[in-house]
């Protein structure tokens, strides 16, 4: 099991959940967190870390969500290990909790 970074982080991207994780499976893109399903220990920390609620338990992730799980997978392979706790975009209090983000992942 692993956890899963969704939609709502898109365009926020705060960082609070890297802080706890145990292990370095926090991956950062230009407006998007994702986690490696690989290095992910199921610990459980940083979902109650998250101010966006976009950190879900792989069995939990909404229906609508589904296709974060591939997409934390795959942009996890490519995206540069994020250790240390950053700023959050200087806009993400706007952009937190609006949906339809998905068009606004950059790669």
């Amino acid at each position: 099991m692993t956890f899963v970074i969704t939609e709502n982080c898109i365009k926020c991207k705060y960082t609070d959940c890297v802080d706890v994780c145990p292990v370095d499976c926090f991956h950062e893109g230009p407006n998007f967190l994702v986690i490696d399903p690989d290095e992910c220990i199921d610990c459980t920390l940083c979902e109650p870390e998250c101010p966006a609620n976009a950190i879900f338990s792989e069995d939990e992730v909404p229906e609508n969500q589904q296709h974060f799980i591939a997409l934390n997978a795959e942009l996890a392979k490519s995206w540069p290990t994020l250790t240390e706790v950053k700023g959050a975009s200087a806009d993400a209090d706007e952009w937190n909790g609006k949906p339809n983000k998905l068009d606004l992942l950059e790669r």
